[in-house]
């Protein structure tokens, strides 16, 4: 399981449309060939904006992208459903953690030690 790819900033004003909230995301890819629950599951930025998965089975060899507006939910995508941006344009983590709280992975954009991925 790891973060695949990071869209921080929004393409195009970032003018706080829920279209504009949805360029924003983050997917998380299934590397494995079995399904995994993620019920529980978080994914976390640096200022503690938190979204849990709650019922969401992601299959093997998988990606969901998971966007920071609102939306329905399906299989590939799934919604925050929040008002703001989440993701600091200029720097940023995004940090992936299984239901027990348990590192499982993070990706890192703009100034930070070292720069790059990092783990805590």
């Amino acid at each position: 399981m790891q973060i695949s790819a990071v869209q921080y900033d929004s393409p195009g004003r970032d003018d706080r449309s829920n279209r504009s909230l949805n360029r924003e995301w983050v997917e998380i890819t299934n590397t494995g060939r079995r399904a995994v629950n993620l019920d529980g599951w978080t994914l976390k930025d640096e200022d503690g904006h938190t979204f849990t998965f709650h019922h969401y089975r992601l299959d093997g060899r998988s990606t969901v992208r998971v966007h920071t507006g609102e939306g329905r939910d399906s299989r590939s995508d799934l919604f925050q459903d929040r008002r703001n941006y989440v993701w600091d344009n200029r720097s940023d983590t995004a940090t992936l953690r299984n239901d027990h709280g348990r590192f499982i992975d993070d990706a890192s954009w703009g100034r930070h030690h070292g720069g790059g991925r990092h783990h805590r």
